[in-house]
């Protein structure tokens, strides 16, 4: 599992011209997800997401976490994320779970989210064509890979 992180000052989904979801500052996050993912895998992230350290302190340096800053978050799936782009120009989805898996995991990486930060994220819808607006903020990027933890 995939997740790409933004520090945010605000960020809003829109899907069909409607709005669908907004936050203030916080995260947006993107999530990737494969066949071999698991609950261990989203329990780790999610703790690491929540817990990472990219929000500045009174001295403008990146010294708290979104739950220190009482940050939003919003949550949005994104298999593009496993893009295999080794050969030729078009990028191969392959490694990107069909969505009998990866929608159930979704739903389980926002329920954790919600849980261990005792708030709503908001979210986009699962599978739909979304338009994600942001100001990210410093700018601040970060990929995570709950492959690559050891």
């Amino acid at each position: 599992m995939k997740i790409l992180i933004q520090r945010v000052k605000y960020s809003k989904c829109t899907v069909d011209s409607k709005e669908i979801s907004k936050i203030g500052q916080g995260m947006l996050v993107f999530v990737g997800i494969t066949n071999d993912d698991t609950a261990e895998d989203i329990e780790w992230l999610v703790n690491k997401m929540v817990n990472l350290r990219i929000f500045n302190d009174e001295d403008s340096v990146m010294n708290k976490s979104c739950l220190e800053i009482n940050g939003e978050i919003m949550i949005i799936s994104q298999f593009t994320l496993h893009a295999r782009t080794k050969k030729g120009n078009r990028p191969s989805y392959i490694d990107a779970a069909k969505p009998e898996i990866s929608e159930p995991l979704y739903n389980k990486f926002i329920e954790t989210t919600n849980q261990i930060t005792g708030k709503p994220s908001a979210t986009g819808i699962f599978g739909a064509d979304m338009k994600i607006e942001l100001l990210n903020d410093g700018p601040v990027t970060i990929i995570i890979d709950s492959k690559n933890r050891i």
